[in-house]
């Protein structure tokens, strides 16, 4: 269902400039530019692959292409779920868990054990660096409650939200009290859970020695066998243990990795200090991404003013749709421009927003291997003969 557009170099004149880009126009026109016309002519895009109508404008010193959908995409698109999304635009956060949890609801009803559901707990202007973390880590429990009400819902389950240790899941406890009160399907639970789990941190090594009991502070509703685990806020160190817990609790059981940015924390596999990259062959590989959005902001030097273009983009999965790379608009939605069975690799988003757009540079030219250098993936990406399941990938 992907959106063909091209915003490119016409006749080596210009491209559009910086934060023009794809709009869709009341006539079912795919435009990169808002502004107003002076000149229209007719032209073909001539594409071995697909035919293509377009229209050719210029404005000033630029020339822009308006591009008609695909005629051969159109024609295979279709209503169902399978076939993915065109253009994304969520209203609220709301509408995003209510379209992840129908995601989820359609892996359970195949069987599926191991989901992965990955969106930006917080507005993208607020960087996770420059906000507090609690800010995040409260977005995510309250999303994971939303999350756990709606698959109750649509699939009678139960949900147990499973926290990095007892002190969350204490604060959890207490913050969320009134909304725990009013949700009967979901419980609390940590890692902590784990025989001899409570030793690993301060709290637990204080009860130890001393003899306390902080049960009286923990508090919350239990459920010692929910239909799923909904796993939040854990860190890389953590992921031994999110392992351990899933062994020991959830191994015939449905488990979600819930807004724990997999893709950061497989960064730190293999550094000093943090687990091996064995975390990720035999744990993290069998996690199916069930709804993702992975939003990326770029920008390319160009020979013309305004000499640096800024653009956005996203790879988007609703399942069980394939694999998209959203094409941020001027209106702040998502429209669809290449997608795929399998999941793109991190480099080849940025190459098809940048076909999209019509700024690849010639294949095999050195402007291409300056820009892209000499390695285009990650470790992860490329070490698929040590993985243990592909699923993460499908």
């Amino acid at each position: 269902m992907a959106l063909v557009a091209s915003a490119g170099i016409v006749g080596g004149i210009g491209i559009a400039a910086k934060g023009r880009e794809l709009v869709r126009r009341a006539d079912g026109w795919v435009s990169s530019f808002s502004g107003d016309l002076k000149r229209i002519s007719g032209a073909r895009c001539e594409k071995p692959s697909q035919e293509r109508r377009a229209l050719k404008f210029s404005c000033g010193h630029f020339d822009f292409h308006i591009v008609k959908a695909s005629a051969r995409v159109e024609a295979a698109a279709s209503d169902s779920a399978a076939a993915g999304v065109a253009v994304y635009r969520p209203a609220s956060y709301d509408v995003l868990v209510s379209d992840a949890a129908a995601s989820v609801a359609y892996a359970l009803d195949e069987g599926k054990l191991r989901m992965e559901v990955d969106f930006p707990p917080l507005p993208s202007s607020i960087s996770g660096y420059k906000g507090q973390s609690d800010e995040f880590i409260d977005a995510n429990i309250q999303l994971a409650i939303t999350l756990g009400r709606k698959l109750n819902e649509l699939s009678g389950v139960t949900s147990k939200i499973v926290f990095p240790d007892l002190p969350e899941r204490r604060r959890a406890s207490r913050i969320f009290k009134s909304a725990l009160e009013l949700s009967s399907c979901i419980s609390f639970g940590c890692l902590d859970d784990i025989r001899g789990g409570e030793a690993r941190n301060f709290f637990g090594q204080i009860k130890n020695i001393l003899d306390f009991d902080f049960e009286e502070d923990v508090g919350g509703p239990q459920n010692d066998s929910p239909d799923v685990y909904i796993v939040v806020n854990s860190t890389t160190n953590e992921l031994p243990d999110v392992e351990q817990y899933v062994e020991s609790f959830a191994k015939s059981s449905p488990v979600i990795l819930f807004n724990l940015e997999t893709d950061t924390l497989r960064s730190d596999l293999g550094l000093f200090g943090f687990p091996t990259k064995d975390i990720h062959y035999r744990f993290l590989s069998k996690y199916m991404p069930v709804f993702y959005i992975r939003q990326r902001d770029y920008s390319k030097s160009i020979p013309v003013a305004p000499f640096i273009l800024n653009y956005s983009g996203a790879l988007f999965r609703k399942y069980p749709g394939p694999w998209q790379v959203m094409l941020k608009q001027v209106d702040g939605s998502y429209a669809c421009v290449a997608e795929a069975k399998e999941r793109y690799a991190l480099g080849q988003v940025k190459e098809e927003l940048l076909t999209s757009l019509g700024l690849q540079e010639e294949e095999g030219s050195t402007l291409a291997f300056l820009r892209r250098g000499y390695k285009t993936t990650t470790w992860w990406e490329d070490d698929i003969a040590l993985e243990e399941s592909s699923a993460w990938r499908s």
